[in-house]
């Protein structure tokens, strides 16, 4: 029997209307557009306002009606969801079986994952898993977080760093030389002091003191997570590429996660690849933490063809991090 592997077919994404621009920023917090767009590259990013009433779920379903729209997927043919997100709707249910429900997977079973923003790629890797032993035909990657509910707007390191948007992508079975060939994903729970949301857990279950002490947002030491991130995710690339022969001209795209433009030409010059061939689409959306792969995906979906060969990579609290090796599976629609 032929190999199996699992193909992506379709990818679309959702983003909130809301547009908050540096300047908005800058009337928050002391800083500047010109001292942001230079630090990390970004312009704008989409927020979920608050007073909508709903989260992560709520961007995900939109994302999920365009996939279903652009891929002619009946939902009950769907036969597992896995979403990525640290930012769920709640703590329980899962944020996948809501999403499941607003949209017809009525036979797919659903959970949530959580590997900050290494999760789509952490995702893929079990979709893959799933497909690969022959069990699966369909399933829905789901990836976003809204990460404007856990920032500090006093935080003038982090506040201008973060936005809204989940992406989703349905993988299915193929025989073809295309899809999800390799991946290395790894993680060092050593980084928990360098970047977390300290309160919320069971070690410190929300209260009043947490509230007022405003442990309930992202915080990370900006420096160090940096120098990690750049180090880890070029190491993943250039390691995944050596495991499987490719050199750096056989490589269409790489895909890294959407956290700081420095990063990103930072892991471009380490892998020796040229800038041109990083997508990139932070100036427009900031950092959405698992969102930021696949919607960088759906943004440049025109420009990618059959049997291109991508390489993405990320980075995120835990530590985690790593890079998957795919072949894309179709033309531009």
């Amino acid at each position: 029997m032929n190999k199996i592997n699992a193909v992506i077919t379709g990818v679309a994404g959702y983003v909130p209307n809301y547009i908050m621009t540096n300047q908005e920023i800058a009337e928050i917090v002391d800083t500047t557009d010109e001292w942001i767009l230079s630090r990390v590259g970004i312009k704008e990013r989409r927020v979920l306002k608050k007073e909508e009433g709903v989260g992560v779920s709520y961007l995900a379903t939109k994302a999920m009606q365009e996939l279903i729209r652009k891929t002619n997927l009946d939902p009950m043919d769907v036969e597992a969801v896995i979403f990525a997100t640290t930012t769920p709707d709640y703590v329980f249910p899962n944020s996948a079986a809501l999403t499941a429900e607003k949209t017809g997977m009525k036979n797919a079973l659903c959970f949530d994952i959580s590997a900050a923003c290494s999760g789509f790629i952490y995702a893929l890797e079990i979709a893959s898993g799933f497909i690969s032993c022959g069990k699966y035909k369909k399933v829905v990657v789901l990836s976003g977080d809204v990460l404007t509910s856990i920032t500090n707007y006093k935080d003038r390191n982090t506040c201008p760093l973060f936005g809204d948007g989940c992406g989703a992508v349905l993988l299915e079975a193929t025989h073809d030389d295309l899809g999800i060939i390799d991946s290395i994903l790894k993680a060092d729970g050593a980084g928990f002091k360098y970047l977390h949301q300290k309160a919320g857990g069971s070690v410190h279950p929300a209260s009043l003191e947490t509230v007022e002490r405003n442990e309930h947002t992202l915080w990370q030491e900006g420096k160090v997570v940096f120098k990690y991130a750049v180090s880890k995710m070029s190491d993943a690339c250039t390691e995944i590429m050596e495991k499987n022969k490719l050199s750096k001209d056989d490589i269409q795209w790489v895909v890294p996660h959407q956290a700081n433009l420095r990063i990103i030409d930072a892991v471009a010059h380490r892998m020796g690849i040229d800038p041109k061939k990083m997508m990139v689409n932070i100036e427009k959306y900031g950092n959405t933490s698992a969102g930021t792969i696949p919607l960088c995906l759906w943004d440049w979906e025109s420009k990618l063809k059959k049997g291109d060969k991508l390489i993405l990579t990320a980075f995120g609290a835990g530590f985690t991090w790593g890079a998957v090796y795919l072949k894309w599976g179709y033309d531009p629609k």
